[in-house]
C-alpha cells in the first residue's frame, strides 16, 4: 500500500508539473489586451514609493499602515467615535481592535467616554500621536513637493481631479468629512460639488 501511495504521489506530481509547463503563458500582457497598463503601473510604483518613507518610520514603533491610517484620521478629526472611524477605514471592529489597543497603550491616542452617551468612546490624539502623524505627513508632503516642483497650478489641479475621480462617491464623502474639521482648500472639486 505504501509503494502504491508513493507511486501515485510521484505520478501526480509529474502530471501537475507537465500541466504547469503546458499552461504557462510566455507573452506579457500589453495595451492590446485592453487595460491601461501604463497608468496602472505608474500608480502602483508611485503608491509603493509614497508609503515607503512612512513605513520605515512606523517600523521603529512596531506599527503598520493601519496604525498610520488611524493616526491620520484621528488627528484630522479628533473626537470621533470608534464606530465612525470604523466606517471611514472600512474595516471590522475585530481587526481594528488590536491596532487601537496598541495606539492607546503606546500613548499615541486616548479614548474618552462621550458625555451624552458613556457607552460610546471618543478618540483623541495625544501630543505624541500628533507628533508622529505630523512626521509621517511631512515626509509624504516632501515627496509630493519634489514630484510637483516644476508643475503649473493647472497641472496640480489636474492631478487632484484625477485622484479624486479614482475615489468612489462614498470615499469622496469621507474625505470631505475629514476636511470639514480643518481649514482645507482642495484643488479639485468633488463630484457632488460639480453637480451644483
Amino acid at each position: 500500500m505504501i509503494v502504491k501511495d508513493v507511486l501515485n504521489m510521484i505520478l501526480g506530481s509529474a502530471k501537475r508539473n507537465s500541466m504547469q509547463v503546458s499552461d504557462a503563458i510566455s507573452t506579457p500582457m500589453n495595451e492590446d489586451d485592453g487595460p491601461d497598463f501604463a497608468t496602472i503601473e505608474l500608480l502602483f510604483f508611485a503608491y509603493r514609493n509614497f508609503i515607503s518613507d512612512a513605513d520605515e518610520i512606523l517600523k521603529d514603533y512596531g506599527f503598520g499602515r493601519v496604525h498610520h491610517r488611524v493616526l491620520h484620521c484621528v488627528n484630522r478629526q479628533p473626537g470621533q467615535t470608534v464606530a465612525h472611524l470604523l466606517e471611514i477605514l472600512d474595516t471590522t471592529k475585530q481587526s481594528f481592535g488590536r491596532v487601537l489597543r496598541q495606539l492607546v497603550s503606546s500613548g499615541h491616542i486616548v479614548q474618552q467616554p462621550r458625555p451624552d452617551d458613556r457607552r460610546q468612546r471618543l478618540l483623541y490624539p495625544t501630543q505624541k500621536g500628533r507628533n508622529l502623524a505630523l512626521q509621517l505627513s511631512e515626509i509624504q508632503s516632501q515627496r509630493i513637493s519634489e514630484a510637483t516642483i516644476n508643475m503649473s497650478e493647472a497641472d496640480e489641479i489636474a492631478i487632484h481631479t484625477f485622484l479624486t475621480n479614482l475615489v468612489d462617491k462614498e470615499g469622496q464623502e469621507r474625505i470631505m468629512e475629514l476636511r470639514k474639521s480643518a481649514s482645507f482648500k482642495s484643488k479639485a472639486k468633488f463630484q457632488d460639488e460639480r453637480a451644483d
